[in-house]
This record gives structure tokens, C-alpha cells and sequence, in this order.
């Protein structure tokens, strides 16, 4: 089947599932789960086979993003469960106005339609985001990286068995299995058929998004993630928000990539952080001059404050105070989530207010942007644009809204 008749299948699908009611799609989100479950052997067969073909090719960081056991599939159910106990937004009211005439008019939540996603590595990417339109009343169309694909396409087959056996079009889950670039470009380029493109991914592949698409499309972002020690700060707290979101699964969108430390701070808290995070964790630390002039590490090079390493690799600087930090992230921030370490409520609220990114921490560790942390049950993306989404989206940012006019024989 080539991409565009896949296309028209997913699209001539959406009266499947974009009117069912809240309950008929929770009593989908709870078969789905067991149906992971239930095809756990398959998933975990098919995910050797990609553990296999990537050996020696890609990282052990990033293996272990590949990487699927028996907790992981039991936790992408859960999270896939999770959203049944969630608001349904779809047929909410969001206002409603009664104008002078006589109209009525209510602004009403409504499904997108078609929602096609091109992503890279993390299988669980497949049923969280499958989920997501499901619930909302959307199409899910899938298209992984190659380097999960086997274990993409066993869950995609779940998910649609699953869906089929309780009536719907199985054309709600559709997965893309041409993994070539061709087949991106033609999400990117399906008018009419997509109506929403969300890329998850490295920079390259949403910058090829971004630029290509003809189809409305998502910005989701790259995670160069700050965390900022200021001069203000309980050390021992600052050590423990840092180690948490470099080594906790430095993989991930979430995790800090770069290190600021307060000039005021930094004799005390540099050699506290290469005793945790170089000799405990094996971090290797890229440090500025400044830096470099309290602990050993290696030279920080410019290019390394604009790396999403996505490794255990962390960039460290000596920054002048919190306005300094704010000016270093303005000019090197993706947008995705930073934080400020101090016990200062002044430094604390300037660095909030001016900040100007998805997710913004006080005293607590950038991995917490998460769909499941922010309470959305999981997540199809970080946004990290301004207009629309921004942040985690989940139910409410695959949904757009309509307007429904109520008269009785009013013209203009």
C-alpha cells in the first residue's frame, strides 16, 4: 500500500471514532492496555529484533531509549489506561455568548481530524500517541524511525487488532512501514488527507518539518535544557535537582544539557558537582574558562552550549548572577524547559517572569516535563512554539473548536 492510499484509508476512518461518546472511547483506552498486555511476547520478540540490527550502530544511551522489558510495555499500558480516567474534550463548551440579536453562539471542542506523526527511536511513542487521537477523536497516523520498527509495527498491530475487535474502522491506528524519506515528505505534503503533522524527534527532523510541510504542523522541540545554581542557593538541593536531570535518562527531551553556576557559588559547588556527576556518574563535564578554573574537565568548545547531547555529557558555565543566566539562555535555550536553583524570591520570580520557555521549574529537576507528571496521562510531543500547543500536549491540544450559531429566523 503506498503512503497516500494509506492516507485515504485514514481518512475515509474518521467518522469511526470521531463520534463516539466519551464512554464508548474510555472502554477503548482500557481494551487497548490489555491488549499490550495480552501481545507482550510479540512486542518484546519484535524489539530483540531491533535491539539486534542496532548493536555496535547506535549508543548505549540511545539503545536504552530502544529498549523495551516487561516494566516498560506495563507502564505504556498504564499510561494508555490513564486516559480513560481523563475529561473528554471533545464536545466541551468553551463559551458560550448571547448576542443582542437574539443568536447564540458557543465555541465547541472538535477533533482535528487526521493527525499524522513522524518520530524517531522510543517505541513507546507508538501507543502513547495512538491513544492521544483515539481518545480525542482522532485518526493516528505512525511513522517511526527505522531503528525501532519492528517494535513499532508489533504495537501499531496490537492496538489495531485490539480496535477492530470492538467495531472500529482499524484504519484508526494506520502505520506507515516505508521508513524511507520519501514517505515523510509525503505526510509533509498531504493536503487534504493530513490535517495535523506533529515531528518528535532530533532538530533535523523537525527543522525538515518545519520547512517542508504543506500540511499544518507542530513545532516540538529539541531539549537543550538549562539549569541555573545560583549564588542563592542550597547547594546539596542544586546537587540533587542537577544529578536528577542529567542522569536519571539523559535520552530524553527533558534532561539538562547544560550546567550555569553563579560566579558567587561556583568555588563551592564545581568541586561538589564533579565528585557526584564525573566520578560517580561518569559524566563527561565540557567546561567554559571560567569553569575550568575551579575543577578539571574537558574545554567547553561554543558549539557545545547549542548540543542536545542526549548523552552523559553536560556543558558547564560561570555565569555573573541571574540576569547573566537569563541573557546565556535567551541566546542558546531551544525553548523547552529550564530552572533556576536558589533560595532567593527575587531571583526566583526574575528568572520565572523572564524565562521565556515551554516549562519554567523553581527549585525542582526540567525532567518533570512529562505528559504523565503534568497530569495528561502521557504525551504526544513538547511543544515549544508560542501560537497554539506549547508544552506537553495532550487530549486538549489535538483538539481545535468550532463555532455553533443557534437562531430563531435572524438575518443580517
Amino acid at each position: 500500500m503506498t503512503t497516500r492510499e494509506l492516507l485515504q484509508k485514514a481518512k475515509a476512518a474518521q467518522e469511526s471514532i470521531a463520534f463516539r461518546t466519551s464512554e464508548e472511547k474510555n472502554r477503548l483506552m482500557l481494551a487497548l492496555a490489555e491488549g499490550l498486555r495480552r501481545d507482550k511476547a510479540e512486542i518484546l520478540a519484535a524489539n530483540k529484533e531491533d535491539l539486534a540490527a542496532a548493536k555496535g550502530v547506535i549508543s548505549e544511551v540511545m539503545t536504552d531509549r530502544l529498549r523495551l522489558d516487561e516494566k516498560r510495555i506495563e507502564e505504556m499500558a498504564q499510561g494508555v489506561a490513564a486516559l480513560a480516567a481523563l475529561p473528554d474534550p471533545v464536545g466541551r463548551i468553551e463559551e458560550t455568548v448571547k448576542r443582542p440579536n437574539g443568536l447564540v453562539i458557543q465555541k465547541v471542542r472538535v477533533p482535528m481530524g487526521v493527525v499524522a506523526m513522524i518520530y524517531e527511536s522510543r517505541p513507546n511513542v507508538t501507543s502513547d500517541a495512538a491513544a492521544l487521537c483515539l481518545k480525542s477523536g482522532n485518526v493516528a497516523v505512525l511513522r517511526g524511525g527505522k531503528e525501532a520498527f519492528c517494535s513499532n509495527r508489533a504495537i501499531a498491530h496490537s492496538l489495531r487488532r485490539t480496535a477492530e475487535g470492538l467495531g472500529y474502522d482499524p484504519a484508526v491506528v494506520s502505520f506507515v512501514e516505508d521508513t524511507a524519506r520519501q514517505s515523510a515528505k509525503e505526510l509533509m505534503e498531504a493536503e487534504g488527507l493530513v490535517d495535523l503533522l506533529i515531528p518528535r524527534g532530533g532538530r533535523g527532523l523537525i527543522r525538515a518539518c518545519m520547512e517542508g510541510a504543506k500540511v499544518p504542523c507542530i513545532q516540538t522541540g529539541t531539549g537543550i535544557c538549562h539549569v541555573y545554581i545560583d549564588g542563592a542557593a542550597d547547594l546539596l538541593k542544586g546537587l540533587s535537582i542537577l544529578e536528577n536531570a542529567k542522569v536519571s535518562r539523559p535520552s530524553v527531551c527533558n534532561a539538562c544539557e547544560v550546567c550555569l553556576v553563579d560566579k558567587a557559588c561556583a568555588a563551592a559547588f564545581l568541586p561538589l558537582m564533579k565528585e557526584r556527576l564525573a566520578d560517580k556518574d561518569g559524566v563527561q563535564l565540557r567546561l567554559d574558562t571560567a569553569a575550568a578554573g575551579y575543577i578539571a574537565g574537558a574545554a567547553a568548545g561554543a558549539e557545545d552550549f547549542d548540543t542536545e547531547f542526549l548523552d552523559y555529557v553536560l556543558a558547564v558555565k560561570v555565569v555573573d548572577g541571574v540576569k547573566d543566566a537569563v541573557a546565556h539562555i535567551a541566546a542558546h535555550s531551544t525553548g523547552h524547559s529550564e530552572c533556576i536553583v536558589t533560595e532567593d524570591p527575587k531571583a526566583a520570580a526574575y528568572f520565572l517572569q523572564r524565562v521565556d520557555s515551554a516549562a519554567v521549574y523553581h527549585n525542582a529537576s526540567t525532567r518533570f516535563t512529562d505528559g504523565g507528571e503534568f497530569g495528561l496521562g502521557c504525551e504526544i510531543g513538547i511543544a515549544t512554539q508560542k501560537v497554539g500547543a506549547r508544552g506537553p500536549m495532550g487530549l486538549g491540544e489535538l483538539t481545535s473548536y468550532k463555532y455553533i450559531v443557534k437562531g430563531d429566523g435572524q438575518i443580517r
